[in-house]
């Protein structure tokens, strides 16, 4: 009964905030697609820390995990900073792949070059994004949602250089 409550009555999720109502909607619309974003990006990581072959598997399944455990402690701030500002987030893993800027890898093998070229690509891709919201933010004077994605800005670019400098000369099989 309070699931057909909440579905029918988005004011009960409407949690008070000064900020305009076009503003809360967008914001939240962007920070929903980082949460997805960052979804993604975690399983992707994860995937291929489990899938790390090579002369260098302990080091770069040491370095996705450390990612995957970064990535990951994104969502819960990202999916409250949604619902503080009275929004509904993302609830589905089908919803989290439809609006994410990244797409998923099933390939059956990746090579471990392959594997850190593509989570450095997306790590760039979701810096990026990170950007296009704070913009946003800066926008509608949305300074809470803005000074939380410069640390994860920072964030995501680190993990970007680790991964860059990680593959300069590297051959294919990553060493």
């Amino acid at each position: 009964m309070a699931t057909e409550a909440r579905d029918t009555d988005p004011a009960s999720l409407n949690t008070p905030n000064d900020l305009g109502d076009n503003g809360r909607q967008a914001i939240a619309d962007s920070v929903n697609k980082l949460v997805a974003d960052a979804f993604v990006l975690y399983t992707k990581t994860k995937n291929f820390h489990w899938h790390m072959t090579g002369p260098h598997f302990r080091d770069y399944h040491r370095l996705l995990d450390d990612h995957g455990d970064a990535i990951f402690a994104t969502t819960d701030p990202l999916a409250e900073r949604v619902r503080k500002l009275g929004k509904k987030t993302i609830h589905s893993m089908g919803e989290m792949i439809k609006i994410s800027h990244l797409s998923e890898n099933d390939s059956t093998f990746v090579s471990p070059l392959d594997m850190l070229k593509e989570l450095m690509s997306d790590n760039k891709k979701m810096a990026a994004a990170m950007r296009e919201t704070h913009e946003l933010c800066d926008e509608h004077k949305d300074v809470a949602t803005a000074s939380l994605l410069e640390e994860y800005i920072d964030a995501t670019e680190l993990r970007t250089w680790f991964l860059f400098e990680t593959i300069q000369g590297a051959d294919q099989s990553g060493h």
